[in-house]
């Protein structure tokens, strides 16, 4: 018989995002939410809630005077060492012309410029949750999502009418900026030949076509997707028997740019097309704001730029 794990969500992100929505959404699913809940009470709180059936779900944003951004990283660190406890950092984020207009719409202050322009409070607190961004287990985007369509996002992550149970991540990233925080798995892509080399490809990203093509041109490349993706639709069903409700994929190469990307974009469809619930992660890619290809190259002449 497979011990139950208890389970964990710390919910943050910028004010205005729908982190409220979130956490509503959660105790709809069967979580005991609490809201703006003290850094200082959280392992204290989950400690003595371990042996309970019901998963925890508990919003942490800047309306505490206790809060910091390394206060709740390092509080999501602490649980996820604990036995018996899985501890997701779920992240609601918007775009800054998107928080701006909710505040108009809304005439509510932002609680970093309670006596100055919303967006300048937003400004603030989208530096202050830099690393928090980029240190979430979930990431859920909601600059384009009515209220319907976040509950049916946070549904597919964490409700227990849908998809597999567990929240699949694949990341890419730069060794020279080290792993993400929590990969369960990491592979390195620096043995691949690397589009970097090659002038008309170096601006462009793992996303585009033509990098992707000119990655997947190495002969070894075929035998590791497949090794990779083998090796996954192995391990998942025991993951999630064990009661797991997170688990991530990294794939690194020297920038983080190219190979790494190209490689983790193939191996969540491939995933996906196995029928599990993946999210998509590309740390610096999103470092630089780039969340999508150029398309193909620029040409001149019928060649190539």
């Amino acid at each position: 018989m497979v011990q139950a794990v208890q389970r964990v969500v710390l919910v943050s992100g910028p004010s205005g995002a729908g982190r409220s929505t979130a956490i509503n959404a959660l105790e709809d699913f069967g979580f005991e939410s609490i809201d703006n809940i003290p850094l200082s009470l959280v392992p204290r709180l989950v400690e003595g809630s371990q042996n309970l059936p019901r998963p925890m779900a508990l919003g942490i944003d800047v309306r505490n005077r206790e809060f910091s951004a390394d206060g709740l990283i390092e509080v999501h660190k602490a649980l996820s060492a604990l036995p018996g406890l899985t501890c997701d950092l779920l992240y609601l984020d918007c775009a800054p012309e998107v928080l701006s207009r909710r505040y108009s719409e809304t005439r509510r202050r932002h609680p970093l410029a309670p006596d100055e322009s919303p967006g300048e409070g937003i400004a603030r607190e989208l530096a202050l949750l830099e690393d928090v961004r980029s240190r979430a287990d979930v990431l859920i985007d909601t600059t384009d999502l009515t209220i319907h369509d976040l509950r049916a996002e946070m549904e597919g992550w964490f409700g227990q009418a849908t998809g597999q149970g567990m929240a699949l991540s694949v990341h890419s990233f730069s060794y020279k900026r080290g792993l993400p925080q929590g990969l369960d798995l990491a592979f390195d892509c620096r043995f691949l030949r690397n589009p970097h080399w090659q002038p008309e490809l170096r601006p462009f990203t793992g996303l585009d076509m033509p990098v992707a093509d000119y990655v997947a041109g190495d002969p070894r490349y075929d035998g590791l997707i497949e090794r990779v993706v083998d090796l996954l639709l192995f391990v998942l069903p025991g993951v999630v028997e064990e009661g797991k409700a997170h688990f991530s994929v990294g794939f690194g190469c020297t920038g983080g740019k190219h190979r790494s990307v190209a490689t983790a974009e193939n191996i969540a469809a491939a995933l996906a097309q196995e029928g599990w619930r993946v999210s998509i992660r590309h740390r610096e890619l999103e470092r630089r704001g780039i969340t999508q290809g150029k398309g193909v190259m620029p040409t001149q002449g019928g060649k190539a730029l």
